[in-house]
């Protein structure tokens, strides 16, 4: 959706007399977005942004969303939630048994030479969908009255006079009291920020494929190989998420992605296994680039950042996306106490980063530190030796990665 030439045909229109009834509801609702000013704007249509976008219109806010890409579409992620947020997702309106997320109860994990080790999850979790969870988010969020600019990228954001002016990449500005940015773990408005870790390296690189396989449905699995780890669970519709992380470098080395798996990952008789048996239900894998788990502040440059954003967690703890809808309630209710005038600004972004920190800066932390257990196939096969000797700890580590059910 372009909103200058809404704009245009709609004044062009008015000028010699059209009937504006011919303007399409969404160009009507791009061109009273372009010219009035927005309780909220949300920047990228994630996990963090959905939902913070539906609490705020269900709080009677007005609400823009803008997203690159048109829903439904499949993202680079692990596709596990935690229970932590279940009947918080079903509290808005959810429906997670009737879209058929798997119930994920067991752990498992396998060093590079196939050695296995088992464990319950204490809390649990459910497989689903980023094409189905998004989008289902969405269709709520529209409903609730958000609007959604669709194939429109920000190209800058700026801060006067307590308005946040934003750049659209055609040109066009948006004026919002408030901006939350969701926009994923690194984009070029993060460059545009200046934000610190982005002069930091980020070599790695994620792939996932979904795929049919007969395996068990109430499982979690990680296994992992030289340079990364791969995780697997049940989604919808009877398929699998195969996600894994590895090196710019191992990509590098092997010349393309079919290359380095049947080269690196399949060195893990299990991860050979599923390539060989599986049937992909893809074309190609979905593939995002330098992605950086480097510290993050929860607000920059006078943002409120949720989701990746904010701070990424390593994919090998599995909790990414349960952080994501986490952070989008801290961030959705402290700005509705903003938005009322019952915090000011200062105040708004001091307690949001003092929560975000609260909430998950231990479990980044906890995730940095493990992920340093992992990669090199020596020290993988010996710390996958010791907590099979004493699996508490592997439990204990696990706890560290999840957070008390919300509702």
């Amino acid at each position: 959706m372009l909103l200058l030439p809404v704009g245009y045909q709609f004044a062009e229109g008015c000028r010699h007399g059209a009937n504006v009834k011919r303007f399409s509801q969404n160009q009507m609702s791009a061109l009273f977005v372009m010219l009035s000013m927005q309780d909220v704007i949300v920047i990228g249509g994630g996990l963090a942004g959905l939902v913070s976008a539906l609490e705020l219109a269900r709080a009677g806010h007005t609400v823009t969303l803008i997203e690159r890409k048109t829903y439904p579409f499949h993202r680079v992620c692990g596709e596990y939630v935690s229970n932590e947020v279940r009947a918080y997702v079903e509290s808005l309106g959810i429906d997670l048994a009737g879209l058929g997320a798997a119930d994920i109860r067991r752990f498992e994990i396998s060093s590079p030479s196939g050695r296995l080790l088992s464990s319950p999850l204490d809390l649990g979790g459910f497989g689903i969908s980023r094409y189905t969870l998004d989008y289902e988010l969405f269709l709520r969020a529209q409903a609730a009255g958000v609007t959604f600019l669709l194939g429109q990228s920000v190209e800058d954001v700026s801060f006067q006079d307590d308005v946040f002016t934003v750049t659209l990449s055609h040109g066009q500005t948006l004026s919002g009291r408030l901006v939350i940015g969701a926009f994923g773990k690194r984009s070029r408005l993060d460059k545009t920020l200046d934000r610190p870790f982005m002069h930091q390296p980020s070599p790695y690189v994620g792939v996932k494929y979904h795929v049919r396989i007969d395996l068990p449905t109430d499982v979690i699995a990680l296994h992992n190989f030289s340079d990364g780890y791969c995780g697997m669970s049940a989604i919808e519709n009877d398929a699998y998420c195969v996600c894994y992380l590895t090196t710019r470098a191992n990509l590098r080395r092997y010349g393309n992605i079919p290359a380095m798996e049947r080269a690196v990952l399949h060195q893990n008789p299990h991860l050979k296994a599923v390539f060989d048996r599986a049937t992909f239900l893809y074309a190609k894998p979905e593939v995002i680039n330098e992605i950086s788990f480097a510290p993050k502040l929860a607000v920059d440059h006078h943002l409120l950042m949720a989701g990746d954003s904010a701070g990424l967690i390593t994919p090998l703890c599995g909790n990414g996306m349960a952080m994501a809808i986490h952070g989008a309630k801290l961030v959705s209710e402290l700005s509705d106490a903003y938005l009322r005038g019952q915090l000011s600004r200062p105040a708004l972004e001091h307690q949001y980063q003092q929560a975000w920190s609260a909430q998950f800066a231990r479990r980044l932390w906890v995730g940095r530190t493990v992920q340093k257990l992992f990669g090199r196939p020596w020290l993988t096969e010996a710390g996958i030796r010791a907590f099979g000797a004493f699996k508490p700890a592997l439990r204990t580590v696990m706890r560290q990665t999840h957070g008390q059910v919300i509702a």
